[in-house]
């Protein structure tokens, strides 16, 4: 157990059977009212993100998160087929938990795939991620009244806003936190 006042972001806690990760910390203490320490968090299983709260020095029960290195198969009609490079084990994960996921790996890339007490969490996405473009708007000369950019399709499907000087068949570097186009793939 870990006391409600060393909560930190990025931290798994598990709090009444739901395991959330913490996104930020706040804590308020007045003179005459006991601490109170709240925290923003996002629920693993769902992904929604909510509010709780703690008085000053409550107890938390930590949650071990494990996260083991596989390899991206392919899709079946509603899930994604992980290898373990060590086991050869195949694991599925339905899609329907993979909506954003999905739109950064790309088949035979290896992912970290989270899982709490053996019940798969989803996929650890890296910061950024290398993809081709298949699909893009040709650029329009003078066209730069508006931002100087065009939209382009990934080859996962992803639809990015890139500078016009970008052209198919071109890889690129994305942001996996919001989808937006980084730089050129060295």
């Amino acid at each position: 157990m870990i006391s409600s006042n060393d909560l930190k972001p990025g931290q798994t806690i598990n709090v009444d059977g739901d395991i959330y990760v913490v996104l930020d910390i706040s804590q308020n203490k007045t003179a005459r009212s006991a601490m109170v320490v709240k925290a923003k968090v996002r629920n693993l299983r769902t992904g929604s993100n909510v509010e709780l709260s703690w008085g000053g020095g409550e107890k938390v029960e930590p949650a071990m998160i494990e996260k083991k290195e596989m390899q991206y198969l392919y899709d079946t009609d509603d899930a994604m087929v992980f290898m373990d490079n060590e086991t050869y084990e195949q694991v599925e994960i339905p899609m329907s938990r993979l909506e954003w996921e999905r739109k950064f790996v790309k088949a035979n890339d290896n992912v970290n795939i989270s899982s709490y007490e053996g019940e798969i969490i989803g996929i650890a996405l890296p910061d950024k991620a290398t993809l081709q473009i298949v699909e893009c708007e040709p650029a329009v000369k003078g066209d730069t009244a508006t931002s100087a950019s065009k939209t382009a399709k990934m080859e996962t499907g992803l639809e990015v806003k890139v500078p016009l000087f970008i052209e198919e068949g071109e890889m690129i570097v994305v942001n996996t936190s919001d989808g937006k186009y980084s730089g050129r793939a060295k």
